[in-house]
């Protein structure tokens, strides 16, 4: 399979049309930015253990039931896809309250919360992304009301699957952000899931192992997610 045309460019993934109308080429980019873009840097291997990080987590969700728009690996850096309507929502799962949570309410650095918190934001990176309820939604026609409770229920499912994986491995699941998109009528998990994407920290020490690395200039990012990777198991490979 190989690319055709360039649809969109985010910040550190690239989409490419395919001779398959409903196929696409997910290419993992070494860019990494944080705090919508303002902080930019460009870290050598990082879009291929995210391709190969990806490609694992979404084979393992599907394994256990969460149906995702993942076909196949490329290569260490492109993945194909299934072509989805993206809703233009993140959806947000915490387990312990740190980051844009604690400065928005005070709360405590650290807090492990009583119960999983469930999020919704809007996919907006020129407006900061902001919070926004299930009421927005449907106002807006965003999202149906069925389609709304089926993505929260896929969330709470896939952080109950995922939490298990890291503890497992050692780490703690702290957070975490899924998209969703349409193909047809079914709604399946999109995006990705990786590092980027999600807060992990060590369950010992709860030493960060995430992008927050990067976006606290705590070095050592790439290191990061490969003991990440290797404590799941995952033998990263470079073409």
């Amino acid at each position: 399979m190989n690319k055709v045309k360039e649809i969109t460019s985010g910040k550190a993934k690239t989409m490419f049309t395919t001779s398959s109308e409903d196929q696409l080429i997910m290419e993992f980019r070494d860019d990494a930015s944080a705090f919508d873009g303002k902080k930019r840097a460009s870290l050598a291997g990082k879009g291929s253990i995210n391709n190969q990080f990806n490609a694992f987590i979404m084979d393992y969700l599907k394994e256990n039931g969460i149906k995702n728009h993942y076909i196949e690996s490329l290569d260490s850096t492109h993945s194909l896809v299934h072509s989805l309507k993206m809703f233009p929502i993140e959806c947000v799962i915490r387990n312990i309250a740190t980051g844009s949570i604690c400065r928005r309410l005070g709360t405590e650095d650290g807090l492990k919360l009583k119960t999983p918190l469930f999020e919704f934001f809007l996919k907006d990176d020129e407006l900061g992304d902001p919070l926004i309820n299930k009421n927005h939604i449907i106002s807006f026609s965003w999202a149906e009301e069925h389609q709304i409770n089926e993505m929260i229920e896929i969330t709470y499912r896939v952080n109950e699957l995922l939490s298990e994986l890291f503890a497992n491995a050692g780490m703690i699941l702290v957070d975490f952000k899924l998209e969703f998109g349409l193909r047809g009528e079914e709604i399946l998990l999109g995006d990705e899931f990786t590092p980027d994407g999600c807060r992990l920290w060590d369950s010992v020490t709860h030493e960060k192992l995430d992008k927050d690395r990067f976006r606290q200039d705590l070095g050592d990012v790439i290191e990061s997610y490969h003991l990440v990777a290797d404590r799941l198991g995952i033998d990263i490979k470079v073409d």
